[in-house]
């Protein structure tokens, strides 16, 4: 049987329609809308479907959340082959659904060179083999939630996520805006840096924005307002394997007219800064709270 993580891979790998034209669909499951990260890393797919040479690798993306994604409908993505320089090449994709623009990517691609060096120091966190699994960290949540919850909760993962502390779905104390999850993915992946990179692009999605609720005496579990991507941004920094453990540390400096930002970093296991993303979200409080 396909495992979340076949299932994932297949998700992402888009169907090709024209010159410049793909096609992707979304995961069955019970989702208002479509994953952010989903359609994030379809589109980095499409544009990296368009580089034609292999010694490019995408160094940055900075990506707008237009409209919700229907999980019913294929997603159409169109990519503008913008420039092909000697060094730097760039794209712009654009996913359409109904007619309608719903996200657009701008992604550069760099020829591998050799430069100058550095890094600040990782962030202290403790062994993920150490830590409990997800469905082991929920377990205090779990005795009081439904059974459709529960289900969904335990469901197999294409992701193996160790947090750093108690969940926030747990502790329901406001909280300080930053939280640390270790995550691979669920499986051995093939050795095309282009698909560690997607992988990480979808991962990136799953935890930042809810940093910049935990002050706030609620959790994505029983927030009951609005929460929603409004912008994305990443640069790949080094070379990774998402099939092996990545510290995500996240923080959230500022929330403000009911827009929170984020920021977060991926760290290898070896301590190296490999990732860094930059969030800002629809951080809306339930009606009549502040």
């Amino acid at each position: 049987m396909a495992t979340p993580l076949d299932e994932l891979l297949e998700i992402l790998d888009l169907e090709t329609l024209e010159v410049n034209l793909f096609r992707g669909r979304s995961p069955r499951e019970d989702r208002q809308r479509a994953f952010g990260g989903q359609v994030a890393a379809q589109a980095l797919v499409a544009a990296v479907r368009t580089v034609d040479d292999d010694e490019r690798d995408v160094h940055s993306l900075h990506a707008y959340f237009v409209r919700p994604g229907d999980v019913t409908t294929p997603i159409i993505y169109e990519v503008d082959r913008t420039r092909d320089g000697r060094s730097f090449t760039t794209r712009r994709v654009v996913a359409i659904q109904h007619g309608k623009v719903i996200f657009t990517l701008s992604a550069s691609f760099h020829r591998r060179e050799e430069g100058y060096e550095h890094q600040l120091p990782m962030p202290d966190a403790p062994d993920p083999e150490t830590l409990p699994t997800w469905s082991e960290s929920l377990e205090p949540f779990l005795k009081d939630a439904d059974e459709g919850l529960r289900k969904w909760i335990l469901r197999d993962r294409p992701f193996d996520m160790r947090t750093v502390g108690e969940p926030d779905w747990v502790d329901r104390r406001p909280l300080d805006p930053w939280r640390q999850v270790w995550i691979r993915a669920a499986g051995r992946l093939p050795d095309d840096p282009m698909v560690h990179e997607v992988m990480v692009a979808y991962a990136s999605d799953m935890m930042l924005l809810d940093t910049a609720i935990r002050p706030h005496k609620t959790s994505v579990a029983d927030h009951g307002g609005m929460l929603a991507s409004l912008d994305h941004a990443m640069w790949f920094h080094r070379e990774f394997r998402a099939d092996e453990w990545l510290l995500y540390s996240m923080e959230s400096p500022s929330a403000s007219g009911a827009r929170g930002f984020a920021t977060g970093r991926f760290y290898d296991s070896g301590g190296r800064h490999v990732v860094s993303v930059v969030q800002e979200g629809l951080i809306r409080p339930p009606r009549g709270k502040k």
